[in-house]
């Protein structure tokens, strides 16, 4: 039987290994850190009872695509629950403005730009399964959907400074900047509105849900799945070499590329070498993990019903932010994402007393403390916070990558999303997954298409292997 190793047990590793094994395939996934799960592990981290993601919190690229759909891990005990409502952005004055669930409705709440998001999003999301058919995979190939990716393409190719123009009102931009922002990078650059179009259209067509009990449920489920198939985790096994994969026919790296190249040593190629610690890593975040008594006392009403609340005041004020972290500096006020998970899912709760998880976007390897900055933006916009803070657990940008060595300086994205990376990611390629080493390949979010615990990245690869097999 031929067998395979996987390096790593994140999302796209567990759908690498489950992707194989069905296909016959003997497989072991050797993971280093004591519990499986890398970005969707979730932990009592302040109180007992109280269940906090400790990476990914929500999941709107997750819940339609061909690995979930090849994969049904409801079977395997995997809940999807969904907020009220997906996201929300306040502003300094109690007005603010919500995506839900409907385009229309979510037009309806921004007045005179009412029609304006409706042009944008109202195409894309009644496209968006075809869409997601061709950027969830290498953007190097013929698209299956030429034109609906191609009125995709209009927009994500725009910087996020041109495309905020189509909308006049502080609201309906502070709602896209929100999403935009995710991206970690000056939102005056090409391709900027990539992502946040992702995202906003996904909040339409999909939601941005939480896994009930938390993101760790995600990685049960494949586990369990995978175990079905006569697969393993091996947990507390670190991989440094390929001479101790020496008997595997199929190697898969769940890895950052730099880890790539060290676990090859000498019998990767120069050029692949070369591209792979070429490539880059974008700014960090600082993470807080609060537990709270009561709810937050949010001036904007539709953010205390928000699953996600993006925390920094209008489109400027956010632009600002992102351009001084890029440039190596922590603004005032940065740019502050707060979820409140527990709205979808009240079992991560324990009566009057909830997690909210949080993080500011920070420099590359920030050494500091953003603890002060963080709380004063949610206090600004929810006077009162602070007095209900029962606990904090904090992780910096270094504990970030102790935690899971993919996130290199508290990149949790594990890779900057330039214009180049998009594209090309994580080098110039026609097969993105190989490393120039025959049966060798490379699965982490630094493949196309990037971060989320989508699995996609592993899937892709996976039958990148079964195509030479």
């Amino acid at each position: 039987m031929t067998r395979a190793v996987v390096v790593g047990s994140g999302p796209n590793g567990l759908a690498a290994a489950l992707t194989l094994a069905k296909a016959g395939v003997d497989v072991e996934v050797l993971e280093a850190a004591d519990t499986p799960g890398g970005g969707t592990r979730s932990s009592e981290l302040t109180l007992p009872g109280l269940v906090h993601d400790e990476c990914s919190g929500f999941h709107p690229l997750a819940v339609d695509t061909p690995f979930s759909r090849e994969f049904d891990l409801a079977a395997y005990g995997l809940t999807w629950r969904w907020p009220e409502i997906q996201y929300a952005h306040p502003l300094d004055d109690g007005r603010g403005a919500a995506a839900l669930r409907s385009v229309e409705d979510t037009a309806a709440l921004l007045g005179p730009d009412r029609r304006a998001w409706s042009l944008v999003f109202g195409p894309l999301t009644e496209r968006f399964g075809s869409i997601t058919a061709d950027f969830l995979r290498p953007m190097v190939r013929v698209p299956s959907h030429p034109f609906a990716l191609a009125r995709f393409g209009v927009f994500a190719a725009l910087p996020a400074s041109v495309l905020v123009r189509a909308w006049s009102t502080p609201e309906a931009r502070a709602l896209y900047g929100g999403v935009a922002a995710h991206a970690l990078r000056p939102l005056t650059t090409l391709m900027s509105s990539a992502i946040g179009v992702a995202l906003a259209t996904a909040a339409h067509a999909y939601g941005w849900p939480v896994a009930e009990g938390g993101s760790a449920a995600i990685s049960r489920a494949m586990i369990r799945g995978l175990e079905t198939l006569g697969g393993k985790v091996v947990t507390g096994v670190r991989v440094e070499s390929l001479a101790q994969l020496d008997e595997a026919d199929v190697v898969m790296l769940d890895v950052a590329p730099r880890a790539a190249v060290q676990i090859a040593g000498d019998a990767m190629p120069h050029a692949v070498r070369r591209a792979l610690t070429r490539y880059r890593h974008g700014p960090g975040v600082f993470k807080i993990d609060f537990a709270i008594d009561g709810e937050v006392p949010w001036r904007h009403e539709p953010s205390r019903r928000a699953g996600t609340v993006h925390v920094i005041g209008d489109y400027d004020e956010l632009a600002h932010a992102e351009r001084e972290v890029a440039r190596g500096h922590l603004p005032a006020r940065p740019f502050v994402l707060v979820g409140q998970q527990y709205l979808a899912d009240p079992t991560r709760a324990t009566g009057s007393h909830r997690p909210l998880y949080a993080y500011a976007h920070v420099p590359a390897g920030f050494t500091g403390d953003a603890t002060a900055q963080i709380e004063a933006q949610i206090e600004r916009f929810a006077p009162g916070f602070r007095d209900r803070i029962l606990a904090r657990h904090v992780r910096t940008t270094q504990q970030l990558q102790q935690y899971n060595p993919n996130y290199v300086a508290g990149d949790v994205v594990t890779g900057a999303n330039s214009a180049r990376q998009l594209v090309f990611r994580p080098r110039p390629a026609f097969n993105p997954y190989a490393v120039g080493i025959p049966a060798v390949y490379l699965c982490s979010a630094a493949t196309p298409p990037g971060a989320g615990a989508h699995g996609m990245c592993g899937y892709n690869a996976a039958q990148t292997a079964l195509a030479r097999l």
